[in-house]
């Protein structure tokens, strides 16, 4: 009986250290349009950019929440006059109670 012949052996080719240098689409090879219509995929994080933009944009919303808050409360009254021509603030009442 013959034995099996063994199988060739395969080098693994060693992997380039190019090839890792640049993570992610850095490294890959786009076309200039594509880089420039896509430019947050290409520009290193600017930390305190992004801390600043989520502070506004926080303070954004805080102040609508707050504007909307207060709307609640004051939608209810309106000033008045009285006789003597003193201004008050009053609640609206409806002319059906």
């Amino acid at each position: 009986m013959s034995s099996a012949p063994d199988p060739p052996t395969v080098k693994k080719e060693p992997l380039k250290e190019k090839n890792f240098e640049n993570p992610g689409l850095r490294g890959a090879h786009t076309t200039t349009l594509f880089r420039a219509v896509n430019p947050e995929l290409f520009i290193k994080p600017n930390k305190p950019v992004m801390a600043f933009g989520l502070v506004t944009l926080s303070l954004c919303v805080a102040y609508i929440g707050y504007l909307h808050a207060t709307q609640e409360n004051r939608k209810d009254l309106y000033e008045a006059i009285d006789s003597e021509g003193h201004r008050y603030m009053r609640r609206k009442t409806s002319k059906w109670d």
